[in-house]
């Protein structure tokens, strides 16, 4: 099976993509934990990245493309993945189409996670997210002194987290990905969730909408 996530920032894709992969045994690629990550590490990718992920921009083609494809060359092989974070545009949506052709592959489905733009907002001013196993949630989740619910790690809010950096990435969202979502919808592919009920109801909601999908496909 080969899902992508879809969503604003804030609407839970990577709580649930790690819900899925692990509930569906799927490989799961975060492209905004790996940037982070090499961000922290001061990689070369992760030096291009910073200036523009700090004012809230989606990263070029150039620099997005040979990041995924090296990843699902590594990754082909496997049971099924999860993208969360890829494609963000039109023309990446485009562009996987075109690679996963070329492999003999095909996407089963694309999630979009919808929430109101004011929920959104809430959950950007309280998210948190642990360093050492990138767990992403709200501060009413940390156990005692900040520690991470999974590893014990040290969570604090991400660095790119305020209103002026959200509002970039929200009409960035709008401008590039919603035509990417469209694109998924005209081919019958699409699966749409709710994502602004609790995260335990939209992960069973999700779960159930992707095996009717499947199953139907």
């Amino acid at each position: 099976m080969r899902l992508v996530l879809l969503g604003p920032p804030a609407s839970g894709k990577g709580t649930q993509g790690r819900f899925l992969a692990k509930e569906l045994g799927l490989d799961y690629l975060s492209t905004g934990a790996l940037l982070r990550e090499s961000i922290e590490n001061g990689t070369e990718l992760g030096i291009a990245a910073k200036p523009i992920l700090a004012r809230g921009g989606y990263l070029p083609d150039e620099l997005m493309q040979p990041l995924i494809v090296a990843w699902l060359e590594e990754n082909n092989s496997s049971e099924g993945w999860i993208l969360d974070g890829f494609p963000r545009s039109l023309a990446q949506a485009e562009f996987l189409e075109e690679w996963m052709a070329s492999h003999n592959s095909a996407l089963d489905a694309a999630i979009s996670l919808e929430v109101p733009f004011e929920e959104l907002l809430k959950r950007i001013v309280e998210r948190v997210e642990c360093p050492d196993c990138r767990w992403t949630g709200q501060e009413r989740e940390l156990s005692a002194q900040n520690r991470c619910p999974e590893c014990g790690g040290m969570a604090s809010s991400r660095a790119d987290d305020d209103e002026a950096n959200f509002r970039n990435r929200f009409a960035e969202f709008e401008q590039l990905t919603l035509p990417a979502i469209d694109y998924y919808s005209k081919r019958g592919k699409l699966i749409r969730v709710l994502s602004s009920a609790p995260k335990e109801s939209v992960s069973r909601t999700l779960l159930n909408s992707v095996f009717r999908s499947t199953e139907t496909a």
